[in-house]
C-alpha cells in the first residue's frame, strides 16, 4: 500500500472514526485541551479530517477551502514543544488503536504522524 491508497483502503468512514476518536480525548487532556478553543473543536476536527483525507488520496476539500496547508505557519501560535508533541502522538496512537485500521494503513499513518508531529515542534523543550 502507498500513501495515496490509504483513502481507498479506509474511506471517508475510516478517517471520520479516527479523527473523532482523537478529538474525544482532547477536551479532558491537561496538556492539549487548553490549546484547542472549546467553541471550535468541531471545526478543528473537520479541518484535520479533511487535510488527512486529501493527503492520503481522497477529495482535496482542505486545499479547496483553505489553500496550501502551511502546517508550520498555522501551528506557530501554539506552543508545540516535546511534551505537547508526545501527548498529541499518544492520543493519536490511542485513537488509531481504537479504530482498528488495517495494519498497512496504520503503519503508514503512524509514520506520517510521528514525522509531522516532530516537524511541527516550534518551542524549546
Amino acid at each position: 500500500m502507498t500513501e495515496d491508497q490509504i483513502y481507498s483502503a479506509i474511506g471517508e468512514d475510516g478517517f471520520a472514526r479516527l479523527i473523532a476518536a482523537f478529538y474525544r480525548r482532547i477536551p479532558s487532556d491537561d496538556i492539549l485541551g487548553p490549546m484547542y478553543p472549546a467553541d471550535d473543536l468541531a471545526g478543528a476536527e473537520e479541518r484535520l479530517r479533511d487535510f488527512l483525507v486529501g493527503r492520503f488520496g481522497g477529495p482535496m476539500r482542505y486545499i479547496e477551502q483553505r489553500g496550501h496547508p502551511r502546517l508550520r505557519m498555522r501551528h506557530a501560535p501554539f506552543a508545540v514543544n516535546e511534551r505537547s508533541r508526545d501527548r498529541w502522538l499518544e492520543l493519536m496512537l490511542a485513537a488509531m488503536e481504537e479504530t482498528k485500521l488495517p495494519a498497512e494503513a496504520h503503519q503508514i499513518l503512524e509514520a506520517f504522524f510521528r514525522h509531522t508531529a516532530d516537524f511541527l515542534r516550534n518551542r524549546p523543550d
